[in-house]
Order: C-alpha cells, then sequence, then structure tokens
C-alpha cells in the first residue's frame, strides 16, 4: 500500500507559522522524519492559500525537495497555486484533490493532463457529500467519463470517496466500506485513497489511533491502494507492511462475522475486535466503547 503523510499541514502548530514566515527548518525536519517513518509520498497542506498561494506552494515544494526524494502530493484548493508547484516537482507528482464540482472538474483535469500529474478523484459531487455507496459509485463513474473524454487514463485517477467522522455519522462510515466493494467493477484500473484520520475525528487522541487502524485493515480486506495518514503511527505503519498479519486476519473474520472469544484474545487484540464492531455498527459508538 502507498501511504502519504499528513504532517506537513497548514493546521499545525508548528507548521503554520513556518509557512507563514517562510522559516525552511521546521518543515524539512518534518520532511525528513516523515521520509525516515517510511512513507511514499509527502501531502504539502498549504490550506486554501488564496491570497499567497502561487508563491507559497512553489516554496515548500523546493523547500522539501532539498531533503528528501520523496514524490509529493499537492494539497489545496487554489488551482493557481497547485499549477505553480507542479512546475516546481521533480518527480511525478499527486494533485490533492479535484472533486466533481463545476468550477473544480474541467480545472483541475486540464492541470493533471498538461502536467501528467496523477489525481486525487474526490468524490464530492454538486449536489455536496455523497449520501451512500450508490452516490458515491454514480460519482466515480462520472468522473471516471470526465477524465476520459479528456484522454486521461483510469491508471492516473486515485478515487477518494471521502471518510467522514464515526462520531457523527455511522452509515457513511458502512458506505465507504460498502462503495469499497464495488471500486474495482464500476472504474477498472483506477486507484483507491482515502484521507484515514477523519475517522477519528471529534475523539479523544488517545482513542484515535484504534479507529484509525482497524478502519484502514478493513478497507485493506477490499484493495485499498494509498491512504494519506499520520507518518509516526508507527503501529499502523507495521500492519500496512506486513508486519502484523495476525491482527488482519482478525479484523477480517470479525468482519465476515466471526465472534471473537475475547478471553482467547490480548489486550490489544481485544481493543481491534471491539473497535470492528464499533465501526460496522453492531455496537454503538460512546469515547467508552473499548472499555464496555
Amino acid at each position: 500500500m502507498i501511504l502519504i503523510g499528513e504532517n506537513i499541514n497548514m493546521m499545525s502548530q508548528t507548521i503554520g507559522p513556518a509557512l507563514k514566515e517562510r522559516n525552511p527548518r521546521p518543515i524539512q525536519d518534518l520532511a525528513k522524519a516523515e521520509t525516515e517513518a517510511g512513507v511514499d509520498y509527502l501531502d504539502l497542506n498549504i490550506g486554501p492559500a488564496r491570497k499567497t498561494g502561487e508563491e507559497l506552494m512553489p516554496w515548500v515544494v523546493n523547500t522539501v525537495q532539498e531533503v528528501t526524494d520523496k514524490s509529493l502530493s499537492l494539497d489545496t484548493t487554489n488551482l493557481l497555486a497547485t499549477e505553480a508547484g507542479l512546475k516546481a516537482t521533480r518527480k511525478t507528482p499527486l494533485i490533492n484533490s479535484v472533486s466533481l464540482q463545476t468550477d473544480r472538474i474541467g480545472p483541475g483535469l486540464e492541470l493533471a493532463k498538461k502536467y501528467d500529474a496523477d489525481v486525487i478523484a474526490l468524490l464530492w459531487g454538486t449536489e455536496g457529500m455523497p449520501r451512500d455507496a450508490n452516490e458515491r459509485a454514480m460519482n466515480a463513474v462520472d468522473f471516471v467519463y470526465k477524465a476520459g473524454e479528456m484522454g486521461i487514463a483510469n491508471e492516473k485517477l486515485w478515487i477518494d470517496p471521502i471518510v467522514s467522522p464515526l462520531s457523527v455519522e455511522i452509515n457513511q462510515v458502512k458506505a465507504l466500506i460498502e462503495f469499497m466493494a464495488m471500486l474495482g467493477e464500476i472504474a477498472p484500473g483506477c486507484k483507491s485513497v482515502v484521507g484515514l484520520s477523519n475517522i477519528s475525528n471529534g475523539t479523544p487522541n488517545d482513542l484515535r489511533p484504534w479507529l484509525n487502524r482497524t478502519y484502514l485493515m478493513m478497507m485493506m480486506m477490499y484493495g485499498l491502494y494509498s491512504a494519506i495518514v499520520d507518518a509516526f503511527d508507527t503501529d499502523l505503519i507495521k500492519i500496512v507492511r506486513g508486519q502484523r498479519p495476525e491482527l488482519l486476519s482478525l479484523v477480517h473474520r470479525t468482519m465476515d462475522g466471526e465472534k471473537p472469544d475475547y478471553a482467547s484474545l490480548t489486550e490489544e487484540e481485544v481493543k481491534y475486535a471491539k473497535t470492528v464492531r464499533v465501526l460496522t455498527g453492531e455496537s454503538l459508538y460512546s469515547h467508552s466503547w473499548l472499555d464496555i
């Protein structure tokens, strides 16, 4: 699986000021640390950057490229800033992201075509967030069709079905898993990608990794290609790199309906089994789900 480090982000209390002040040191230190942690891409999230984006994005790209050779994901809603960053990248970049909104889809795909960039196809439609798996499927087909009209191959598209917080809506959590099971048939050749940390938004910080890792393993059952993740969740990286096969097997067996005997499991395994039940809607979510 391809891992994209999420940590260079305008919202960070360290990185936000460094971006505003054009201070390279904190950004380069973090880029090196993410690289050493073992991710494959670095996401450069500069936010909307409406006023300064065209100068900021290439500055960040060049700053990071001085200390790492990792591929980059250019993360901003400002397409002018995206293009400025695309001009500065040394390796095939990833545009994060292009939605189906009328003011985004055409210009975004034109950039992908012009710079031969891969693009995250965000399944946010003209009416907003897709309501269920079927709407996600329709949006995916629509995106693939529009990209094909412009001569962009399916293999250049990374379909993002939009992870939403468990604490807000369980039906959306379940719908995304249902969609993942469909994706290979409705969009052959396309890759898949998720912003993983969204699943645990609104959850206490000490509990968030359990949701993140478990949901990732659930999507891995359906061939998830890539995820935008916390580069410093070492347990998550071990799972993805095949170092915890027993956890993956436990999660997938639980998804298939097996009722684990908690008495036969380790404390860690019990937490993952309980988290699967919460993410599939079999148990109600609360901040104390691991203790119930």
